[in-house]
């Protein structure tokens, strides 16, 4: 009985323990600092090549076309609003 009572505190322990780390995980996770620390991290690599450290002029242009579009067609749409 002993026995089993000392085996139930450890258990418990070790569940307040994973508990703690898994909270502590959480807490860095939604920090507003690591939040925007990782979507910088996305953004550049999806225009830096993480290995080479050389521009991806693809997807680089990609977006300015798309810009050029918009612009294009607001500049459209006002001309047709007058």
């Amino acid at each position: 009985m002993n026995q089993e009572l000392s085996d139930l505190e450890a258990q418990i322990e070790q569940t307040r323990e994973r508990l703690a780390g898994t909270i502590d995980e959480l807490v860095y996770r939604s920090s507003p600092k690591t939040i925007v620390s990782r979507q910088l991290e996305s953004t550049k690599a999806h225009f830096v090549d993480p290995q080479t450290g050389a521009p991806r002029t693809d997807n680089i242009l990609k977006v300015a076309g798309g810009v050029v579009g918009v612009v294009v067609v607001l500049a459209i749409i006002r001309k047709l609003v007058r």
